[in-house]
């Protein structure tokens, strides 16, 4: 009964919106996914019904760091979605729609379809776009379903992961990771250790041979949990280079091409059974409408500890989008929803109190497996910033149960709602107060 009444009553939102091409509003949030739906349905209540406008054009919303349990068998994919209706709250107008154009000094938007959007206060959450096209031969490869290359970052081909994972019975298993800034630094990572436990359980590890391949000069950047993970690899007989940018896929002749990133010109082959590629990434190309709302690598220029734009002052950004120096998790979505809600609230009361400060902090649970996880936490500084009192440079069970069942419950019923901000109050509770 609520999921019809919800999808009623963003129908008429919908039908509203398009019958006008002008609209206004308190505030304005341009995409609907983690950060997005976050913000809106913490603000909510504050600004009233209807004082709220979001633009996003997909009906499904995805909870991604899902996939690479997908990916392994772990997780069945339908757990991932629901619609978009379900995850906005009730009283924001939803413009189903794109982006096309935004213009900080006269503070408007324009969409797509021509709608034209007026706002007292931005908050952009856009993402980051997945580029496949950037590396010659990928997208054919993807195209052809028996090619042997899959993807847990794409909704559309994460299930060939498990597939071309089911089938493998010997040969080489490639994974990448490109010379980008990309979504959960660690997810490339864990779908390599993940599918070398599904093959070790299942009998046919002696037969395959496990590479991963980085552009990273480190295989993690946090060194505390770097030293454990290539522990892991040694251990479990991966072979780890650094440093390896994948340029080309052959998928007739299944081969991968890599490029030193520090000798172009040295390029090397590796054939492949089973290669699981993680796509360059790059920010909407939106958000250089206006070249003072991004820096020089395109990514909307913030400031790191308040989350406002250094320029525009009725802007900020959340999560991916945005040039924040820290893993592009829903971990940081979730400590950086706190710091931008207090401090618009602020702006918009026309307080000049001291502004909370984001330190940057973020989670990357590493899954070895079924049944282990790695559950790095750390700030800015790339310092652990652990919430629980143990080790959690070393694998743990617990943490791996955190990672497939409770995670997804404080997302879907907490985060989304806006009643989860992280595990900083967590942290102090376990820590008896002092620092972690």
């Amino acid at each position: 009964m609520n999921n019809l009444r919800s999808s009623l009553y963003f129908t008429v939102v919908r039908f509203a919106s398009a019958s006008s091409n002008k609209q206004s509003c308190k505030l304005l949030v341009l995409g609907g996914g983690t950060g997005g739906c976050t913000i809106a349905a913490k603000f909510r209540p504050k600004l009233g019904k209807n004082k709220i406008v979001v633009v996003e054009p997909n009906d499904k919303h995805y909870y991604q760091p899902m996939f690479t349990l997908v990916g392994g068998g772990i997780k069945p994919m339908e757990e991932t979605n629901r619609l978009e209706s379900s995850v906005l709250p009730e009283g924001v107008i939803w413009i189903k729609d794109t982006v096309a154009n935004i213009d900080p000094e006269s503070s408007v938007v324009m969409t797509k379809l021509g709608t034209e959007i007026s706002y007292d206060y931005l908050v952009v959450a856009l993402g980051i776009e997945l580029q496949y096209n950037k590396i010659k031969g990928l997208e054919e490869a993807l195209s052809i379903p028996d090619s042997g290359v899959c993807s847990n970052y794409s909704p559309k081909y994460v299930q060939r992961t498990y597939d071309t994972l089911s089938k493998i019975r010997e040969g080489n298993a490639v994974f990448t990771f490109p010379n980008t800034p990309v979504k959960c630094a660690g997810a490339p990572l864990k779908a390599c250790l993940i599918s070398e436990d599904f093959i070790r359980k299942t009998g046919k590890r002696d037969k395959i041979r496990f590479y991963y391949r980085t552009s990273l000069p480190v295989i993690f950047s946090v060194k505390h949990y770097a030293t454990k993970l290539h522990e892991v690899c040694s251990k479990r007989n991966v072979d780890v280079a650094l440093k390896q940018e994948l340029v080309e896929v052959d998928y007739l002749n299944r081969e991968a091409f890599f490029k030193d990133v520090e000798r172009p010109l040295d390029i090397r082959a590796i054939p492949y059974t089973m290669l699981h590629v993680t796509p360059p990434m790059g920010p909407p190309a939106v958000m250089q409408s206006h070249p003072d709302l991004v820096d020089h690598s395109g990514f909307l220029r913030v400031n790191k500890s308040t989350l406002k734009h250094d320029y525009f002052p009725n802007i900020y950004g959340i999560g991916d989008c945005t040039n924040l120096p820290t893993s592009k998790t829903a971990a940081a979505v979730a400590a950086q929803s706190n710091v931008l809600y207090k401090n618009l609230s602020s702006d918009i009361k026309g307080s000049n109190a001291v502004k909370y400060k984001y330190d940057g902090y973020t989670s990357c649970p590493l899954v070895t497996g079924v049944g282990t996880c790695i559950m790095a936490e750390f700030d800015y500084n790339l310092q652990p910033l652990e919430t629980f009192p143990i080790d959690q440079s070393k694998e743990h069970f617990s943490m791996y149960w955190m990672k497939k069942n409770l995670m997804p419950f404080l997302y879907w019923n907490f985060m989304l709602r806006g009643f989860w901000s992280g595990p900083k109050l967590v942290r102090k509770m376990l820590h008896l107060g002092l620092s972690p």
